[in-house]
């Protein structure tokens, strides 16, 4: 698979890669143990290198599924993980105190069995901790050599612009996708000039841009998607023109909608990575097939045409969990 680099100082990870918290945390029943680890082989057979996970993904458990399955890799892959968010009586509550920090990377090391996180995301910008002083402890571990490069996810221009001025961001991680667009009004420019790469989680709108979801889809009791408003009945059934529309061009291609889709974010900007998750082996060869679509000027500007006349409906979460975004 092609490479990419993410930041100024040379991490560089395949142009796609696997966002690892569906198998165990978000979408209903954590998946088998071995199924996971065996398809995250299948991953790196395949050319991927870049996996990603987080702490408070189970919590935990995701952390030790994702370490386990690379153990013998890991000279050869880039890990990422975050930290930033724990369970409090059932609730997750950021928290990215200094002690907190470090003891969140001690966890993630040993679960993760690596010596150093290649790659250290705030999952969530923390309200009471000035940015610079969470900056401030990730460097600090850079240079005690437990951490490589740093990140932040769905943090705001101006966070990141400050957290850049203490260490360089590697990258910032958040949702972009045909679903999602709102990165392009300041967050794309800001990376852009600053240099920081770009990661889009559920660049497939957390399943939506496959085609296989409807108004009549039924999610586990435990899915998250049950909580949020793009994933209502009335949103699914006005939103479906957008499907349509991705439909008629994936036919065209002789590709399917979720490679139009994944493929159109990789055309963006050179230094964008997406990172989509699967449980499934026959996902996976479609998702990273993507990597091989070439969209044309005339398609792409197509697209955004065809786009900018849709006017999607429903928020992408539920306003409590919205607040915790773009600080």
């Amino acid at each position: 698979m092609q490479k990419r680099v993410l930041g100024e100082n040379g991490l560089e990870v395949s142009a796609l890669g696997l966002g690892c918290m569906g198998m165990s945390h978000g979408y209903g029943l954590a998946s088998d143990k071995k199924e996971m680890i065996s398809l995250i082989h299948a991953a790196i057979d395949r050319g991927v290198t870049f996996f990603d996970t987080a702490e408070i993904y189970g919590p935990f458990v995701n952390e030790e599924l994702v370490g386990e399955a690379l153990a013998p890799f890991k000279e050869k892959v880039v890990l990422a993980t975050k930290f930033g968010i724990k369970m409090v009586d059932g609730k997750q509550v950021q928290d990215s105190r200094p002690q907190q920090i470090r003891q969140s990377v001690e966890g993630s090391l040993k679960r993760l069995r690596v010596e150093a996180i290649d790659l250290y995301y705030q999952h969530r910008v923390d309200p009471e901790i000035p940015i610079e002083e969470v900056a401030g402890v990730v460097k600090d571990l850079i240079q005690e050599g437990k951490v490589k490069h740093w990140g932040l996810s769905e943090a705001g221009v101006t966070t990141i612009r400050r957290a850049h001025g203490v260490h360089p961001l590697a990258a910032v991680q958040s949702e972009y996708s045909l679903w999602w667009r709102r990165p392009e009004e300041e967050l794309v420019p800001a990376l852009e000039e600053l240099g920081i790469g770009f990661v889009p989680f559920s660049p497939l709108g957390k399943g939506y841009l496959t085609g296989k979801i409807n108004a009549e889809t039924k999610f586990e009791k435990s899915d998250f998607r049950n909580i949020l408003p793009r994933f209502t009945q009335e949103a699914l059934e006005a939103n479906q023109v957008l499907i349509d529309l991705l439909q008629d061009l994936s036919k065209q291609k002789n590709t399917t909608l979720a490679q139009v889709a994944l493929a159109w974010l990789l055309a963006q900007k050179p230094w964008i990575v997406p990172i989509p998750g699967t449980r499934k082996l026959n996902r996976l060869e479609e998702n990273l097939k993507a990597a091989t679509v070439e969209l044309t000027p005339e398609e792409l500007r197509a697209i955004d045409s065809a786009t900018s006349k849709v006017s999607l409906i429903g928020d992408r979460y539920p306003e409590e969990l919205e607040k915790r975004t773009g600080l």
